[in-house]
């Protein structure tokens, strides 16, 4: 009953005319976003966060904006993978596998709609879940002290990029930099500045956003000149939207098997949309009897890993507000828009600022309801963003980037650090080296130093101490599995791709 009368309150402050606004426009941006192959939710709100400051939201609105972006991204991402055989991100690469062969057999409009239904369920599934599961999970992390949190940072960068990377040892490079990015700025204890170069821009550390925004959009923009330098075009024959009601109630079984997969995958940090996609598809493969069609074109190959990934994205959500550890690349965005806004995830969240927690439940139920709304009646709309030329839409992503950035800081030097950070992002993505545990040892750099000089403190010294707790020692070997598992399970992995043409 409590957790009712806090979604009650939480409907009251969601309901308001700018939060229900903000909440439909997030979706529909999130929805063009995600059908714009390359981009995916990561870019998307790192691309409007600087956006939202400018707008003078408070936290709740701009909390509110970037998750109905995050979830209109995570539905918006099967249209280009069904209609182009191109995953508009990394999670929507097994929908390719049936929903493209679909489309080329004149079943297009199936396929998007059955995917858009499937989207429905796994993401209103994940999100009641993630009404239930927080509050429960936030009082459980009051038993946390500095050593269990250090390993728990330790957990977040073994597994974060370790499932979507070609190689541990660049996951593990990526992490380094970040870590070395956060060192920046003056030491915590001592107050003397650390790698500033005498720079006076650089005394407060190096700001994550500007970081965020170079490293996903800026160098988004670098990666599309590149690859995408003229305009698309839609794959294949759109035809009159009609609503598959057999293949919706034949693959309902398989939308609720895979969104129960999807939002456990999502809780572990750092595994993320693109595991609980690729889990949901494998395992509804071997769930039913009959898998000669998987990979041919059949429905419940688009419902499952669309369930899958988008219960995935509200499982996330979890580890974030309870714990401070984002589950994604996209809620690591997240938390850093939370501590930009001086708002703290964990288990004080709950009792401190409970509009913000039940407010975003509250309008991730209507986002979902909105999202189902757009993507199948009107999802012909959304398909005429593919046809975007790229000189209209490259100059609008830059323009968003430097205008919202400079509104924040009205500095030239972070316009200037931003467009370095564009180039290292490049450069680190022609080399296969993933960019999200960059991201993520610079929001977390610090608070691991911090754990770590405090398990110190406490313990005179002994390093032992980071061990002598059963929560510590099980973040450990959770650790080091993250860390070691995906070498072995990466030929797997890399299966399902060969069936893509």
């Amino acid at each position: 009953m409590e957790t009712l009368s806090l979604l009650a309150q939480g409907f009251a402050v969601a309901l308001t005319p700018t939060t229900l606004a903000l909440a439909v426009a997030g979706c529909i941006i999130g929805t063009m976003v995600g059908a714009l192959p390359g981009l995916g939710p990561s870019n998307g709100v790192a691309i409007l966060i600087p956006l939202a400051f400018s707008l003078g939201l408070d936290a709740t609105e701009a909390l509110i904006l970037m998750t109905s972006v995050y979830y209109g991204a995570m539905y918006g991402g099967r249209i280009s993978s069904i209609l182009l055989n191109i995953p508009g991100d990394e999670p929507a690469l097994m929908t390719t596998l049936d929903g493209y062969p679909m489309a080329k057999a004149g079943r297009a409009s199936d396929a998007l709609v059955l995917s858009g239904v499937a989207s429905f369920v796994g993401a209103m599934l994940a999100t009641i879940g993630l009404m239930f599961l927080a509050p429960m999970l936030a009082r459980v992390a009051y038993l946390f002290g500095p050593s269990e949190y250090f390993a728990l940072y330790l957990l977040a960068f073994s597994t974060l990029g370790g499932i979507a990377s070609d190689n541990q040892r660049k996951a593990a490079l990526a992490a380094c930099i970040g870590l070395g990015i956060a060192m920046i700025g003056l030491d915590n204890s001592t107050g003397m500045g650390r790698f500033t170069g005498g720079n006076l821009h650089l005394m407060d550390g190096v700001d994550f956003l500007v970081a965020i925004v170079g490293l996903f959009a800026v160098s988004e923009v670098f990666i599309f000149i590149e690859s995408h330098g003229r305009a698309s075009a839609i794959g294949v024959k759109l035809d009159a939207i009609t609503i598959p009601f057999k293949d919706i109630a034949r693959s309902f079984g398989t939308m609720l098997r895979a969104s129960v997969v999807g939002f456990i995958a999502g809780i572990l940090p750092g595994a993320g949309a693109s595991l609980g996609s690729f889990l949901a598809y494998m395992g509804e493969k071997a769930w039913v009897r009959d898998s000669s069609r998987f990979g041919k074109g059949d429905p419940r190959g688009v419902a499952a890993p669309e369930a899958g990934n988008n219960a995935a994205a509200g499982g996330a959500l979890v580890p974030m507000l309870t714990l401070g550890v984002p589950g994604s690349g996209t809620t690591a965005v997240l938390l850093a828009l939370l501590m930009t806004l001086n708002i703290t995830p964990g288990p004080l969240l709950f009792t401190e600022r409970p509009e913000v927690v039940w407010g975003l439940m509250a309008a991730l139920l209507i986002a979902n309801i909105v999202l189902l709304i757009l993507n199948v009646p009107m999802v012909r709309i959304f398909v005429k963003v593919l046809s975007v030329p790229p000189w209209i839409l490259l100059p609008g992503v830059c323009m968003v980037s430097f205008v919202g950035i400079y509104s924040l800081s009205g500095s030239y030097f972070d316009l200037v650090l931003m467009i370095l950070f564009g180039q290292l992002g490049y450069f680190l993505r022609k080399l296969n080296v993933p960019t999200v545990p960059i991201i993520l040892g610079i929001l977390l750099g610090n608070h691991m130093e911090d754990s770590l000089r405090r398990a110190m403190v406490i313990s005179g010294g002994d390093w032992k101490y980071l061990f002598q707790s059963g929560i510590a020692i099980g973040f450990w070997i959770a650790a080091v599995t993250g860390f070691v598992a995906p070498v072995f399970l990466r030929r797997f992995l890399k299966k399902p791709q060969a069936h893509i043409t």
